[in-house]
């Protein structure tokens, strides 16, 4: 079965380390956001206001997610001091 490549947007590296960074520094200064979270989980980062980023982080998942860990979403806007917003998909 062939796989479809990915298109990797100009900059996906760098667009996610700064989101990464957003939503890593948020955690560390509220920490009872994470003690909510399931362990074990995967984080994926939908910026609301970065539809092409949002896309590929979609992608990703679909491509390289883990089917046992459970996911964690975090909604947030590129803007350095936005708040995430943080989702957690009911088990079926």
């Amino acid at each position: 079965m062939a796989h479809e490549k990915l298109k990797t947007p100009v900059r996906a590296v760098e667009r996610n380390l700064a989101l990464t960074k957003q939503v890593t520094q948020f955690l560390l200064d509220h920490p009872n956001v994470l003690e909510a979270f399931p362990d074990a989980f995967e984080l994926v980062i939908l910026p609301d206001d970065d539809p092409e980023i949002r896309a590929f982080n979609l992608q990703l998942l679909d491509k390289l997610g883990a089917e046992s860990k459970p996911i964690v979403f975090a909604r947030v806007k590129t803007h350095p001091h936005a708040k995430p917003s943080f989702f957690v998909p009911l088990a079926a």
